[in-house]
Formats: C-alpha cells, sequence, structure tokens
C-alpha cells in the first residue's frame, strides 16, 4: 500500500547562486529519497521555492541599486535552471511572492490569532538615524552577547546556533552603511511560544527514538534548557508578506515566520495547478502521511521546534480561515533530517571571495551524476565534511567509473557484440548464479531500509559494494574466455551479469538518475525510469513567476529486482561515466577566490 510523502526542501535566499555545499544540505538529499518512494509505488510530493523575502534578498538588491523584485526573479530563474540540470525533481519549486502564499502565510497569521496565540506588544528595535527607518533584524551585526562572536546578526549567532533576541546585540552597526543604530519602540505581533512549548517538547520527545542526535540537540536540548519564549512575527518592512489585520500598513510578517510557511502554500499551490485543489490535504491533514524537511544545521530550531509550534497552533483552523470550511489539523513533520555543512579545501565556503563551487559553474564542464555522486558520497550527514578537488577525481574514477561505470559497459558491449544486440537464454542458472542475484537482489532489502532513514552514504556504498560482488564473479566466471569454448556457458555468465546490472541500475537511481536512465535504454526497456522536469510560466494578482514542474511517468521504474527477458534487443551501449585527469584537481583549486 503507497503512503503520501512530503518532501519539503530547503528555501534558498535570492540573493546569490546556489553553491555545493547547499545542494547537498538539502536539495540533492531531498530529491535521492524523493526518487527512491517514487520507485517504491508511494505518492510523492516535492515542494520547495525561492525566498524572495528574506533580508539577504534586499540587501543584495540595496547593494546593486535596483528593485528587490528584478533581484529575486534573476535568481530565482538561475535556480530552475541549475535543478533541471543536476536532476532536481521538484514537483513545484515556486517562489514566496505568489498571491497564494500570501493568502496561505495571512490564514495562517489569522487562524494562530483565533487561537489565542498571538499577541501584540512595543518593544525596542534598532533604527537607522542615518536611513530614517527601522533594520530588519539582517540588516544589524554585531557582538554575540552568548559566544562572544562578533559578527552574528541580531536575531541569530552562526557560530553557537543561538537564537538571539535583537536588542541585547553588543557593538551594533548597520550592514548598508556601517552606521550604529540606536533602540526605538515599535510595535509588532508575538507569537506566544510559550504557550505551546508543552506540546513541541512531547511532540519532540516522540520522535527521539529515531531523530539524528543533532537534531534533538539543537531542538529539544535548547527547550529544556532555555524553554520556547515568544517572539515578534511582524516588522517595519514594504516588502513581503503584509500583516492581515487593519491599521497595520507599512509592516509585513515576518520572514521567520512567513518563509517556513511555503511548504504549505506551495502544495496548495500545487494542488491548484493540478485542477485538484483540496489534493494536498493528502499530504497534510491524512494521518498516515510522512512529511520530511531537508534543511541545514543552521535551521535546525526554525524547522524542529518553531515550524511545528505554528501548525500545532494553527490546528483545524488554519483550513477555517483558509477556504472557510474547518478541516483536519495540520501534519507535524515525521522526520527533519538536517546535515551539517560541506566546507571546500579545508576552509568555510564564502560567496564573498568566491571560495565555493557554485553549481551551474561545475555542470558547464562536468556531467551531474558525477557530481550527485560525490556529494552523497561526502554528504555531511552528522557531521561536517569537505568538497576537496583531488578527492573528487580520485572518487570519480575510482569509485564511480572503475566500481561501477566499467562494470556495466564491458558487459554490455561484450554481449551486444556477440550475441546480436540480444539479451542472451541461459537456459537453467547454476548455482553460483542464483548465488550472485540473491546477494545483489538483496540490496532492494538493505540499500531500501538505509534510503527509508535517510542513511544516503551508506545506501550508496552499500549499492557499490554488491557491484563489487558482480565485479569479482565475473573475475572468476570470466565469460570472455568462457564464449571461446563454451558459448551456452558464456550465456549464463552473461546473462546473470546482465540481471545484477539491472537490479543495481535501480539501487543506484535515486543518486544516479541520467546515468541509470541511459543504462535502462541501453538494456532495451521502452518505458522510462523516471518522469520529466520542465519550467511552467504562472499568472496571479502578484504578476508572473517560473516555476520548476515534474511529470510523472506512465508506467516508470519499479523497485523490484530484475526481471530482464532473455531475448530483449539491446540498445548500442556507450560508457556511462568519463574518466577525469588528475589535473582537474589543480585547475580548479586555481579558479578558486579569484
Amino acid at each position: 500500500m503507497s503512503t503520501n510523502i512530503l518532501i519539503a526542501i530547503a528555501w534558498p535566499y535570492a540573493n546569490a547562486p546556489i553553491h555545493v555545499g547547499n545542494i547537498t544540505g538539502s536539495h540533492l538529499p531531498g530529491d535521492i529519497v524523493a526518487r527512491y518512494h517514487r520507485l517504491k509505488g508511494d505518492r510523492v510530493l516535492v515542494v520547495s521555492g525561492t525566498d524572495s523575502h528574506g533580508t539577504p534578498v534586499t540587501l543584495r538588491a540595496d547593494a546593486e541599486g535596483l528593485p528587490v523584485e528584478e533581484v529575486y526573479q534573476r535568481f530565482h530563474n538561475q535556480f530552475l535552471d541549475l535543478f533541471v540540470k543536476a536532476g532536481i525533481s521538484y514537483d513545484l519549486f515556486t517562489t514566496t511572492h505568489t498571491d497564494n502564499h500570501f493568502k496561505v502565510s495571512q490564514a495562517m497569521f489569522l487562524a494562530l490569532q483565533q487561537n489565542g496565540y498571538l499577541y501584540t506588544e512595543t518593544r525596542p528595535q534598532w533604527y537607522s538615524p542615518a536611513a530614517k527607518r527601522f533594520l530588519p533584524d539582517r540588516y544589524v551585526e554585531g557582538t554575540c552577547y552568548i559566544c562572544g562572536f562578533e559578527g552574528a546578526r541580531s536575531d541569530q549567532c552562526d557560530k553557537c546556533g543561538s537564537v538571539l533576541e535583537p536588542e541585547k546585540l553588543l557593538n551594533p552597526r548597520s550592514k548598508v552603511d556601517n552606521s550604529q543604530p540606536e533602540l526605538r519602540n515599535t510595535e509588532h505581533f508575538f507569537l506566544d511560544l510559550s504557550k505551546l512549548e508543552p506540546d513541541v517538547a512531547e511532540f519532540l520527545r516522540q520522535r527521539q527514538s529515531y531523530w539524528r542526535e543533532t537534531v534533538i540537540g539543537q531542538s529539544l536540548g535548547q527547550i529544556e534548557s532555555e524553554g520556547l519564549q515568544p517572539r515578534p512575527i511582524t516588522r517595519d518592512l514594504d516588502w513581503g508578506v503584509p500583516v492581515p489585520v487593519e491599521g497595520w500598513n507599512g509592516k509585513c510578517i515576518y520572514v521567520w515566520f512567513e518563509a517556513v510557511i511555503g511548504y504549505l502554500s506551495a502544495s496548495i499551490e500545487w494542488a491548484r495547478i493540478n485542477g485538484q485543489p483540496d489534493a494536498w490535504n493528502d499530504w497534510w491533514t491524512d494521518p498516515a502521511a510522512r512529511a520530511y524537511y531537508f534543511i541545514g544545521k543552521d535551521n535546525i530550531f526554525f524547522h524542529a521546534a518553531q515550524w511545528p509550534a505554528q501548525l500545532k497552533g494553527a490546528g483545524a483552523e488554519f483550513s477555517q480561515v483558509f477556504s472557510g470550511e474547518k478541516g483536519a489539523p495540520l501534519n507535524l513533520p515525521y522526520d527533519v533530517p538536517a546535515n551539517q555543512f560541506m566546507n571546500l579545501e579545508g576552509q568555510k565556503i564564502s560567496g564573498s571571495r568566491n571560495w565555493a563551487v557554485w553549481g551551474l559553474d561545475f555542470l558547464s564542464r562536468y556531467d551531474p551524476d558525477p557530481l550527485r555522486f560525490y556529494l552523497t558520497a561526502n554528504m555531511p550527514e552528522l557531521r561536517d565534511s569537505d568538497w576537496d578537488w583531488a578527492e573528487f577525481v580520485a572518487r570519480n574514477n575510482n569509485e564511480l567509473v572503475a566500481t561501477w561505470g566499467n562494470l556495466a559497459n564491458r558487459v554490455l558491449a561484450f554481449t551486444y557484440k556477440n550475441w546480436d544486440g540480444l539479451i542472451p537464454d541461459p537456459g537453467e542458472l547454476r548455482p553460483a548464479d542464483q548465488a550472485l542475484l540473491a546477494t545483489v537482489e538483496s540490496g532492494f532489502q538493505s540499500v531500501g531500509e538505509l534510503y527509508e532513514t535517510v542513511r544516503l552514504r551508506a545506501a550508496l556504498y552499500e549499492a557499490l559494494r554488491l557491484a563489487s560482488e558482480v565485479n569479482k564473479y565475473l573475475d572468476t566466471a570470466a565469460p570472455w574466455f568462457e564464449i571461446k569454448t563454451d558459448k551456452a556457458l558464456a550465456a549464463k555468465t552473461v546473462y546473470t551479469a546482465l540481471r545484477a546490472i539491472d537490479s543495481l541500475k535501480t539501487l543506484l537511481a535515486p543518486v544516479l538518475p541520467f546515468s541509470s536512465a541511459r543504462l535502462h535504454t541501453f538494456l532495451g526497456y521502452t518505458t522510462p525510469l523516471f518522469g520529466e522536469q520542465y519550467i511552467e510560466e504562472q499568472t496571479d494578482a502578484l504578476g508572473r513567476h517560473n516555476t520548476l514542474r515534474y511529470r510523472p511517468p506512465a508506467d516508470g521504474g519499479k523497485w523490484q529486482p530484475s526481471q530482464l527477458p532473455a531475448g530483449q534487443p539491446l540498445v548500442q551501449p556507450a560508457p556511462l561515466f568519463k574518466k577525469l585527469d588528475e589535473s582537474v584537481a589543480a585547475e580548479e583549486r586555481a579558479r578558486l577566490g579569484t
């Protein structure tokens, strides 16, 4: 029986291109898990979009002297281009600057207000006398009053990970002009997280047995030590979602509260575009559905504690406010498999210093599957990892090409040449043949369980281990010599190897979708493994925006062992991957920091 699986992937700010740290942090792991569940037959919905209202976006627009909308659209379209080329198969990648997102965010605001979780209070906020305006929290930097880090934002410290009270920041300065801001009183709505703390703490304790320790530590651990404190959810801004309360002109809903609502609003937008406006409930109110949130470690507390508080507080009243009909309570996250950070050549990735491997730049010189392979093999699931160009070349050549690519190519090329381009008829298989197939086919349980529990590095290496078993089998059976004396015996060996390769193709497909799809074709299949991605323009009250969509196949691949039939025509094979010269590492390192 299929399960409704929601894959919610972190929304990138529209202020900079996406680099490999972003890809391996959230986009790639979310896509791998989505592709696995699609093969398994689950009903999968993958959503995200461009965070067009975050203060990093307005800071970028200020620096360029351009309208915010022009800046966000430029980066948004770059993101769509990258995801198509990298194979990040979103059912909908949209943006927060849509009429739909405004309405959904305002409905959640009003549901929380109706349920008694919002209140107003006048508090001091940083004000720039030079600019004559209140400054968003990320426009102000200073010294963290908890750990002493001098580059802390006024609402969060990236070094110690603490959520900060902006007015307590030490030595504040404006990021716009480096002037010293001052505190002035202003009125805002607050979300009373303290009222929701018991429910959130209990929710986290229920997840404690299978969530990553790093996630539990930064969510439940922080609640138990500091508690959930009320937080302002509005700001003095003119770019964002307006506060849906009369008399609050000139204020918008705060981006930390609004952006996470994008997972829900994107699901609702997807349902509307598909002509099934109520279908979003299958993932958001069905108790059997599972929601996975793929994020980086800097967003753990927002997704593991504060977002569940918003969902719990809005309850069934959200549907009533949004559509006029009271529905069921909104589902809380099933898992938040947050990744740590990826560094680069031993240093923290820095866009300002061009110390980064940019996704689109990489794909202008290399194929997408080697990128996906290396990022999965080196994924920072439990601790920070490091992109090393020499290691990238070595893993590409010694693992992707040597262990897997050469295995598939040499067997297919040998078969195509010696059996007239057809899968040979093996007759009755020998015990050794059956033993190999049983070993490889056990991967549908072992590798599947690793995908299921979001241990993606382990899933990749378990599949590669099974590929190495096929290589050992071929070294012993040696059909290239067998054929010279007994073609019937060679046919058994080749057929067994092809069946094993066909199964391995499926086991590796979530990580390597492009090469797996080519191999699927080489093996003579005419139905696709996966669907197609395409960009589609949407128009609403706020204007036009492009979206990334996914069209499922009518009859795609299945998460099951190979049923490769004898006599099936092959397509003339070609190498799946390219071996890289060792000089690539030096060439790429020379590009860094320039």
